[in-house]
């Protein structure tokens, strides 16, 4: 009995290591007999009959000991054989010395057989594949019926840009469903999760890699929904000044004025401040004016020029002409001059000349005196230096009035601006140019 309870208690610790290493696991009996080994045996021999790639392998059996050897093609295969034979009943342990083969013909012909199957299967498939394929293609032809139809997206979207990223949104979706369905029908609808996932996957990588090119892409349909200027409009984006052409799906199109093209891209003037001089029709005009101080009546000086601009034919009388006196100046006290205009009328920068040459002829008709700067230059040093030097800079003496002002030609307004508007004219009238802003459309 103790020699019996001594064994049972070395055995205990045989199952945990046998199936580790693929071992039967269980009690060790300890009677041994012929019989067991050549049924166990046999048993093995019979099942290996029914199985393929085990042609050359042999089995002994000594005291429930399984001896297995010989060759197969994989070693996938004799791990497998190891594995059922641990499982038959009154074996102990089960030593593998099965080898992989080297013979060429018989490592390929598991091969050869695998792609059989595989060929049989996908012709089995065949009809189930077409299935899946027509229903996946009757819901994309729905989806591009849809998305291509006019409406509603025209009458949804701001411009057609938007109406046509609504239709590709359209067109996605239908896609992605029609993928759905031909899984489900192929029962497969576990790779839809493997199929997004990778497509994630490459979109983040696609992304990171053309960062500036969404940026630009989502800033084009943020200023065509936003229209901040319209065709034709004066503006300032990022210290470029110029008339706006078109705005494309990349870019702003301005025309200096200078008659140059610039290209903005979108992300920029997104980010960019804008100033829109066209937005309001009323446009203030500034120069400043220098005086000489000396005996001068600085606020019938201010006052003079404050009526001459109020009374020139193009200023605005609302908002009003405004002078002030701004700093003293080198030898001269320096007033700022304003006035309005309806810019869709008058040129700013004739507006501006004009009003200068009137403003200057009033201070000079009136007997102001204009700052009068003469440098002196002493020559030393054995040098003898000139009897007199002539002055330079403007002197009243012998100096006769200047004539009556002129009003702003309304031709010469027209005139400035006619070849500018023509350009931009001829620019948008291009059919194979794309443009995303409307005038009806509403604006920022």
């Amino acid at each position: 009995m103790r020699l019996l309870l001594l064994l049972l208690c070395l055995a205990l610790p045989l199952p945990a290591l046998a199936q580790s290493d693929g071992q039967p696991s269980g009690t060790i009996e300890i009677e041994d007999s012929a019989e067991t080994d050549a049924a166990i045996a046999t048993r093995i021999r019979e099942i290996m009959a029914q199985l393929e790639g085990y042609e050359d392998v042999t089995v002994t059996v000594s005291s429930g000991i399984v001896t297995l050897r010989g060759e197969s093609a994989e070693a996938e295969q004799a791990a497998r054989l190891a594995e059922l034979v641990s499982r038959i009943a009154g074996v102990v342990a089960v030593e593998n010395q099965i080898a992989e083969t080297m013979v060429l013909t018989e490592r390929l012909n598991p091969a050869v057989d695998r792609f059989q199957k595989r060929i049989t299967q996908t012709i089995s498939y065949l009809p189930l594949l077409a299935v899946a394929a027509a229903v996946f293609l009757v819901v994309l032809f729905l989806g591009y019926m849809i998305a291509r139809a006019r409406q509603p997206w025209d009458r949804l979207a701001p411009n057609p840009f938007i109406a046509n990223i609504y239709r590709q949104l359209v067109f996605i979706v239908f896609g992605i469903a029609g993928l759905v369905i031909a899984l489900d029908v192929l029962n497969a609808t576990a790779l839809l999760s493997t199929i997004l996932g990778a497509a994630g996957i490459i979109g983040l990588a696609i992304g990171f890699a053309v960062r500036d090119t969404v940026e630009n892409f989502i800033a084009s349909i943020m200023l065509s929904i936003r229209q901040p200027f319209a065709p034709n409009d004066a503006v300032e984006i990022n210290g470029d000044e110029g008339k706006v052409i078109r705005l494309t799906s990349r870019a702003t199109i301005l025309l200096s004025f200078d008659g140059n093209h610039i290209r903005i891209p979108n992300s920029t003037v997104f980010k960019s401040r804008i100033v829109n001089y066209s937005r309001n029709a009323e446009r203030r005009f500034q120069f400043e004016v220098g005086v000489d101080a000396t005996d001068a009546d600085l606020a019938d000086l201010r006052r003079l020029a404050e009526d001459t601009v109020a009374a020139l034919n193009f200023t605005l009388a609302e908002p009003a002409p405004s002078v002030w006196i701004d700093r003293i100046g080198d030898g001269s006290i320096v007033m700022q001059v304003t006035g309005w205009i309806d810019q869709r009328e008058t040129s700013l920068l004739l507006a501006k000349g004009e009003a200068i040459r009137q403003v200057m002829a009033a201070i000079d008709t009136a007997g102001f005196e204009m700052p009068n700067t003469t440098y002196r230059i002493e020559m030393t040093g054995g040098a003898e230096a000139p009897a007199s030097l002539p002055a330079r800079g403007r002197t009243r003496a012998g100096r006769s009035a200047p004539g009556p002002s002129e009003p702003l030609a309304e031709e010469s307004v027209a005139a400035q601006d006619e070849a500018l508007d023509k350009i931009v004219a001829d620019e948008r009238n291009d059919p194979t140019a794309p443009d995303l802003l409307d005038r009806s459309a509403p604006k920022e």
